[in-house]
């Protein structure tokens, strides 16, 4: 059994946000459908989804640059 803190850190954070991710599609939009109908569930997706592409964006852009610091940085 590997004792890398930081491994189990960066898989910690990741399921953290992938779990708050799908509670939030899930459970916002179930209650969307719930109270107002297919309709409204359907356009709740489409707005939290346009709504997450920021939020996708802005976490790409800092991967993909840590990743390019990081093999400058080694060689």
């Amino acid at each position: 059994m590997s004792r890398d803190l930081r491994a189990y850190q960066r898989q910690t954070t990741s399921r953290l946000i992938i779990g708050v991710i799908v509670i939030i599609f899930v459970v916002g939009d179930g209650l969307i459908l719930l109270f107002y109908g297919k309709e409204a569930a359907l356009m709740g997706l489409l707005c939290m989804g346009v709504g997450l592409l920021p939020v996708v964006l802005v976490g790409s852009f800092i991967w993909i640059m840590d990743f390019f610091v990081r093999r400058v940085k080694n060689g």
